[in-house]
C-alpha cells in the first residue's frame, strides 16, 4: 500500500479523519505521527500535490484537509477553492511555511478555515485541527489582532493596495523577488519552468504599473519590508 492511500483498519472508528497534502514526504510522516498519537484524530491519506490530494478525497472524504501553501506544480491557494468546490464538507486548514502577512487573508477567502506556521508547537496544530472543525477559525493572536488592525484602518492608498491585484501565484513570486530571490531559485521554489517564473515577473509589472524589472524589484522589497513590519 502507497503512502498516499494509507487508512486506518479500524472500520468503526470514530475519530476525525485526517488528510495530509504537502510535497515533503518527512513533513508528511511527521505531522501523521503526530496526529495519529491523539486520542480524537487520525490520518485516513496523505499526498504530495494537488491532483493525487483531490483523487485521494474523492475516495476517503476527510474531516479536515491540512494543506500546504507549496506544492508541486501548483498552488495550494488554488487547491483548497477546489475542495471547497468538490468536497463543501471537508475543513481546510493551512498549515505551512509561509508567513501569515503575506497569505493567511487570502487562505480564508479561498475557503480554509485557519491557518498556522510550521514551526509552531504541536499542540497548537492538534487545536487548531479541531478547532476548524467546531466551525471556529484558527489564527494566531498576532494574526488576529493585525486582521482587526486592517479592517478597523483599511488604508485604501497603502503600497500593498495595488499587490492585491495580483493573482495567488504572482503574489507568491512577488514575495520572492522581495526577498532578493533570483529567478531561477524561485523556479526551483516554486516547481515551475523559468520561462514561467519571468511570464509572472512581466505580468506583475504590467498589473503594478511599473516599466523595468528593476523598479519592480525595489517595489517588491519595499513592500515586504513595510508587510513584515520593518522600517521603510
Amino acid at each position: 500500500m502507497t503512502e498516499s492511500t494509507q487508512q486506518d483498519s479500524a472500520g468503526s472508528d470514530e475519530r476525525l479523519g485526517v488528510m495530509i497534502i504537502d510535497d515533503h514526504p518527512l513533513v508528511r510522516q511527521g505531522l501523521a505521527s503526530l496526529i495519529n498519537k491523539s486520542s480524537d484524530l487520525r490520518v485516513i491519506g496523505q499526498a504530495p500535490d494537488s491532483q493525487k490530494a483531490l483523487a485521494l478525497m474523492a475516495e476517503k472524504e476527510p474531516d479536515v484537509a491540512v494543506v500546504d501553501l507549496s506544492l508541486a506544480g501548483g498552488s495550494g491557494l488554488d487547491l483548497i477553492k477546489e475542495i471547497g468546490r468538490r468536497h463543501p464538507s471537508v475543513t481546510v486548514l493551512v498549515l505551512t511555511m509561509h508567513d501569515e502577512l503575506f497569505y493567511a487573508e487570502r487562505a480564508l477567502r479561498a475557503g480554509a478555515r485557519g491557518y498556522v506556521k510550521k514551526g509552531e508547537e504541536t499542540d497548537e496544530v492538534l487545536e487548531a485541527i479541531r478547532q476548524v472543525r467546531r466551525g471556529e477559525v484558527y489564527v494566531s493572536e498576532s494574526l488576529r489582532s493585525t486582521l482587526i488592525q486592517r479592517a478597523a484602518d483599511p488604508g485604501p492608498n497603502a503600497p500593498s493596495s495595488a499587490v492585491e491585484s495580483l493573482s495567488d501565484r504572482e503574489l507568491e513570486v512577488f514575495e520572492l523577488v522581495g526577498r532578493g530571490e533570483p529567478t531561477r531559485e524561485i523556479a526551483r521554489m516554486l516547481s515551475v519552468s523559468v520561462k514561467t517564473v519571468e511570464t509572472h515577473r512581466h505580468r506583475i509589472k504590467e498589473k503594478l504599473g511599473l516599466s523595468t524589472g528593476t523598479q519592480m524589484v525595489r517595489y517588491a522589497i519595499r513592500w515586504v519590508e513595510r508587510e513584515a513590519g520593518a522600517p521603510a
